[in-house]
């Protein structure tokens, strides 16, 4: 005997109305960000004394340029879908739930612009 509705048990689909795609997005994320995060801490352990010149010129190639750029859109996108979580899961007022999770999306464009700007311009 089940205690979902059989429209629920046709869709697939939980509580949410999202089944499990958020959860595969979080993770799959999370796996991304792994070697990414490895490459991006032995690159700044690589360029602690380094000048500002060195550190230019380290963005300036193009291997390392596109490695930044994953690694910030990835980042961000896992931060978000995080954060996302928190806010559905403690924040009961529909009101503010939606004011923080546009927050939150618009907060993650924001420094994604400005980010993915830097990285254009200094790699170009």
């Amino acid at each position: 005997m089940s205690h979902r509705t059989p429209l629920a048990r046709v869709e697939g689909l939980g509580s949410a109305h999202s089944g499990t795609a958020h959860f595969w997005q979080q993770r799959m994320s999370a796996v991304a960000l792994v070697p990414l995060s490895i490459w991006f801490v032995v690159s700044l352990l690589g360029l602690v004394r380094a000048d500002y010149v060195a550190a230019m010129d380290f963005l300036r190639a193009p291997i390392n340029a596109v490695l930044m750029i994953l690694f910030v859109v990835t980042l961000l996108y896992h931060m978000t879908l995080g954060i996302q979580v928190v806010i559905e899961d403690y924040v009961h007022s529909e009101g503010q739930k939606l004011t923080l999770l546009m927050l939150n999306r618009f907060f993650a464009w924001a420094v994604g612009a400005v980010s993915l700007f830097a990285i254009f311009r200094i790699a170009i």
